[in-house]
């Protein structure tokens, strides 16, 4: 986008428009939609998201995931705000998953992130590598739909046009690449700003990132298609985690969509495996040690207050 304008209320799309936007992301990977939400909507969306980046998520503390230096992670966004579920079931962007990815697709992953400022390319040119590549000839469809939650002026989202569905996604070093010639879309924009774009392409964040950046990206695919060993060791792709408050009036299409019923990537009893840090167990001993000398002041006082009253 060559500006920063702000998001207007949406409209239903034209047949015509959800074909010309499918035929542009058949062509290039990668397609700006029109504006998907009102600013209410926006707003809310904004409110709720900005709330969980006050913590890093501890204990009963929500809050973010912290697993990288530059980037604050919120998992499961569709327990924040009405805005994310309408977003992931917009008529547009249903109607694209189901002509481009097929009628077995369903919302997979729903996440996002505040990416801190940085000059570092700490995360490199790839494709999105998720399903298991020896099982597959061919390259399954996968989508994301990213969502600007804040004006994106440096640092924006990357992705090589045309590179899409060429090969197996991996990450692709600089050396491989030419890229004074390499026909880049740099996608600058406003909060509210919205697109998809195919996962296979060649894409990153920019560099540098002169300011902090709030971005979510909903993940579409076929729930059939195997998984790569290591999404399957930590349960990514897990069914999604909803809000019951936010699930009024849905559509059988709608329900499938966010996969109702489906248990194809469900496993019971899971427990991620991890090697736990030594400061996590340090901060909780000293958990349980200070719940301990509250639980003790507790009775102490409850004893004193009981013997004054006997008096």
């Amino acid at each position: 986008m060559s500006s920063l304008a702000k998001p207007v209320p949406a409209v239903a799309g034209k047949a015509t428009d959800v074909e010309e936007l499918c035929c542009q992301l058949d062509r290039d990977g990668i397609v700006l939609l029109p504006p998907l939400l009102t600013e209410d909507q926006l707003s809310s969306m904004q409110t709720a998201f900005v709330a969980r980046l006050t913590n890093l998520r501890w204990n009963n503390f929500d809050g973010y995931e912290k697993t990288e230096p530059y980037r604050h992670m919120i998992e499961d966004v569709l327990l924040l705000d009405q805005g994310f579920v309408d977003l992931a079931l917009h008529p547009i962007v249903k109607n694209i998953v189901k002509n481009y990815v097929g009628p077995n697709a369903e919302l997979t992953e729903a996440r996002g992130w505040k990416s801190l400022p940085t000059k570092r390319d700490f995360h490199g040119w790839h494709g999105d590598a998720w399903y298991d590549q020896a099982a597959q000839k061919q390259i399954p469809r996968e989508i994301k739909l990213a969502f600007y939650l804040t004006d994106v002026r440096s640092g924006a989202f990357n992705y090589m046009r045309g590179t899409h569905q060429k090969q197996h996604p991996r990450p692709v070093p600089n050396s491989e690449l030419d890229l004074a010639s390499a026909d880049i879309a740099e996608m600058l924009g406003a909060a509210g700003t919205a697109f998809m774009f195919d996962t296979s392409g060649i894409h990153r964040q920019g560099v540098p990132m002169l300011e902090s950046r709030q971005a979510i990206f909903f993940n579409y695919h076929d729930p059939n298609v195997s998984l790569q060993a290591d999404d399957r060791k930590f349960h990514r792709y897990h069914p999604l985690l909803l809000n019951a408050a936010f699930l009024g009036n849905l559509s059988k299409e709608d329900e499938k969509l966010l996969g109702f019923g489906n248990k194809s990537n469900f496993i019971p009893g899971y427990t991620r495996p991890t090697k736990l840090p030594s400061l996590y167990r340090v901060y909780s001993t000293a958990l349980g040690i200070q719940l301990q000398a509250k639980s003790f002041r507790e009775r102490i006082v409850a004893r004193w207050n009981r013997s004054r009253t006997r008096r």
